[in-house]
């Protein structure tokens, strides 16, 4: 599986910044990091299951959001969301 994670966490408290720093361990434990809060994962199916599981463990679903990617060449692209839901501009989403 190919993945492109980005995350939002709220900081403004010692638990926030501790969320942080968890999740950020955990997408560095799977991947690649290419900006503060953006990974590239290169995994298998099951490895992703594992990462989703520990992230959804970590997060504050009211203040905090993940989104993932899912860019497998030769299949259909799509988006998958965790924690708070964050309004887009626009009506559909821009990856499938």
């Amino acid at each position: 599986m190919e993945l492109l994670i980005s995350y939002d966490v709220e900081t403004a408290t010692r638990d926030g910044q501790r969320r942080l720093r968890r999740v950020a361990k955990i997408c560095e434990a799977y991947g690649h990091r290419v900006q503060k809060s953006v990974f590239e994962v290169v995994c298998r199916p099951q490895d992703w299951v594992l990462m989703k599981h520990r992230l959804a463990e970590v997060i504050n679903s009211e203040r905090d959001s993940i989104r993932v990617y899912h860019l497998d060449r030769g299949s259909f692209s799509r988006a998958e969301h965790m924690g708070a839901s964050r309004l887009a501009p626009h009506e559909s989403p821009l990856v499938y």
